[in-house]
């Protein structure tokens, strides 16, 4: 890891002292997201339920555009974009960042509706991580007990389809402690408790993630 990244996770867990022992975990994530592949053709899927569908979307959020850095498009494309368009195109270039490839399964309004009319819902990420998911890709389950059953079905999935599985839970872990490569179970049982731990994790994550792929 660069050198801002581990400065990063220290300043983190000088913060956030009942994490610590969640520091290898955490880090192990972040090694796995920045080092799979996501500049090119995999992705990051993400999926939970309630709140954790609403952390699904930040995560999102901080991934596809800038979080901490710039992020300026390649030489290459602002090259193209200026052959193409002339100033339109700079200026085009410059309002462009680069971005990781992340994918709320909470977002699918129209599918997640018709999934939910016409299927069994325990399977309705399971059916996303199936339409979506390559070998290669990662999915962040979110789930504050654990036992989410569409959660829990969209990592089986993944395990199956060569897909990286990292999990985001309460203490326990649930039934997610035994499917995911990597879990990151905060210190409570309490829903609020664990879903306002979970943002800290998840925001590290993102500016650890972005300071890998990206130069300052």
């Amino acid at each position: 890891m660069k050198e801002i990244t581990l400065n990063y996770i220290k300043n983190f867990m000088e913060r956030n002292s009942e994490l610590k022992y969640l520091e290898p975990q955490i880090k192990e994530a972040i090694s796995l997201i920045a080092g799979g592949g996501l500049k090119e053709q995999n992705k990051l899927l993400i999926c939970g339920n309630g709140g954790s569908a609403a952390d699904c979307e930040h995560i999102a959020g901080e991934l596809l555009k800038s979080f901490a850095l710039k992020r300026r498009v390649p030489q290459t494309l602002q090259k193209k974009l200026f052959e193409a368009y002339g100033e339109e195109g700079s200026t085009m270039a410059n309002n462009l960042q680069c971005g990781v490839k992340a994918i709320p399964l909470t977002s699918f309004c129209a599918y997640n509706t018709a999934f939910l009319n016409d299927c069994d819902e325990k399977y309705v990420f399971a059916q996303l991580v199936n339409a979506l998911g390559i070998k290669g890709d990662i999915l962040l389950g979110i789930s504050t007990s654990g036992n989410s059953k569409n959660v829990l079905h969209a990592c089986k999935l993944a395990k199956v389809m060569g897909i990286k599985v990292i999990a985001l839970t309460g203490e326990t872990g649930g039934k997610l402690k035994e499917i995911a490569d990597v879990l990151i179970n905060v210190p409570s049982n309490i829903v609020y408790r664990i879903q306002e731990m979970h943002l800290p994790i998840y925001h590290l994550i993102c500016l650890c993630v972005e300071s890998e792929l990206f130069e300052a």
